[in-house]
């Protein structure tokens, strides 16, 4: 009886110390866990979005050159704006959506600059989606530089590990629309949703390519209907990287962080293969988004250098995506940036919890506005109300600073 339990001891022992083995070999993959389970504690949402190179493993993206200071042009902001028939405070409106900073610039100088929530100019503040508007950037970068021959291609042609998947007979001009017709959950409140089961496939330092690889189930056929998931953007970041041979974090340095004179570095988060998490992983100051934001604004153009292409620019910020996109009170869909109803040719990019860059040339106004909002994602589809209420609000701040000043030189 003794030699048993001496056994089952040694047994318990050995599983024990296999344990702690296992443990400690998958410590940086346990940790990140523990990171994403806790990310949006409302105690810690705001600290976590200015930290997460802390958190998670990354890849750094480096400024080079002199940087261009933004002249200064100070304005009050409006009291109010109007939004359903209601008149809503804005000072009530950015703490209710828990603004951790708001840029306003016009024509191509500060208007206004403030930070709340403890943060600072020098944040590096977590982009989610808004990081698909850059990509798309790159994205017309490549198609000039005749590094991808058609958007008519079938992202087969670049990437063919694809051809198993769900993407089999997709288009990048599908993909760049949200019309891959690839079933995908994304459903931030549902643990077993497909954008949560990515996420923690980002934590585990799982491949996020295989992840995208693997997908199967299919909605409607490529090109037919919009519907807006999220990686449909890594894809198109599979295409990018194989047209070009280059990681998009070094692709993002030589094509756009270089040459912008921006205020300091940035950095991509990473899956355990070092591959960025290109659909919202870009982590950078606000004034460096509101300076992306005001290349765009400029059709490309910076420091009398076209970036990227004003025909790109055009195209990409059209809502071109089939329907649902651009009916009832949804939003139009260009090229990974939205685009609201009411032809006034503006322009916006959004990441979940209340992250945007807002481009209106009718005005010559740029707005960039980070948050921590905890509301945003149970609004539905991404925020839908709250999205109306924001760009409301940004219109109203837009108008309220007057019309382009022909007197006054763009930033750049």
């Amino acid at each position: 009886m003794k030699n048993i339990w001496k056994r089952l001891a040694f047994i318990l022992l050995a599983l024990f110390v296999i344990a702690a083995i296992a443990a400690f070999l998958n410590k940086d993959r346990l940790v990140r866990l523990y990171n994403v389970l806790g990310l949006f504690k409302q105690e810690n949402i705001v600290h976590n979005f200015s930290h997460m190179d802390d958190l998670f493993a990354f890849v750094r993206v480096q400024r080079s050159g002199p940087e261009i200071d933004w002249p200064l042009s100070p304005a009050s902001l409006p009291e109010s704006f109007r939004f359903r028939g209601k008149d809503i405070s804005i000072t009530d409106f950015l703490e209710a959506t828990g603004t951790t900073s708001l840029l306003v610039a016009r024509n191509g100088a500060i208007a206004v600059e403030n930070y709340y929530l403890g943060t600072t100019p020098e944040d590096r503040r977590i982009s989610w989606s808004m990081a698909k508007s850059f990509l798309s950037a790159l994205f017309g970068i490549a198609v000039a530089e005749g590094q991808i021959a058609s958007l008519d291609d079938p992202v087969t042609r670049y990437v063919p590990e694809l051809a198993g998947s769900a993407y089999a007979g997709a288009s990048i001009r599908n993909v760049l629309n949200m019309a891959s017709g690839v079933a995908f959950n994304e459903d931030y409140l549902d643990y077993d949703s497909d954008i949560n089961r990515m996420g923690r496939v980002l934590a585990l330092g799982q491949s996020m390519d295989s992840f995208a690889a693997g997908i199967t189930g299919t909605i409607a056929p490529p090109g037919t209907r919009y519907q807006y998931v999220s990686i449909d953007t890594h894809v198109l970041s599979m295409v990018l990287r194989a047209a070009t041979g280059t990681s998009l974090p070094r692709l993002f340095e030589e094509k756009l962080w270089s040459r912008l004179g921006v205020h300091a570095d940035g950095f991509y988060l990473t899956d355990g293969y070092g591959v960025a998490f290109a659909l919202g992983g870009l982590n950078l100051t606000t004034r460096d988004y509101a300076r992306f934001g005001q290349m765009i604004l400029q059709q490309g153009k910076w420091q009398d250098e076209q970036i990227v292409p004003a025909q790109w620019i055009r195209q990409s910020t059209t809502s071109s995506a089939p329907p649902p996109a651009n009916t009832g009170d949804r939003f139009g869909y260009g090229y990974q940036w939205w685009v609201p109803q009411g032809d006034q040719g503006e322009m916006f990019a959004v990441g979940i919890y209340g992250q945007y860059i807002y481009i209106n040339p009718a005005t010559n106004v740029v707005i960039v506005k980070t948050s921590a909002d905890t509301h945003f994602r149970d609004d539905g589809e991404q925020g839908n109300r709250i999205k109306h209420e924001t760009i409301e609000m940004f219109r109203a701040i837009s108008d309220s600073l007057g019309r382009p000043d022909s007197d006054t030189p763009q930033n750049g």
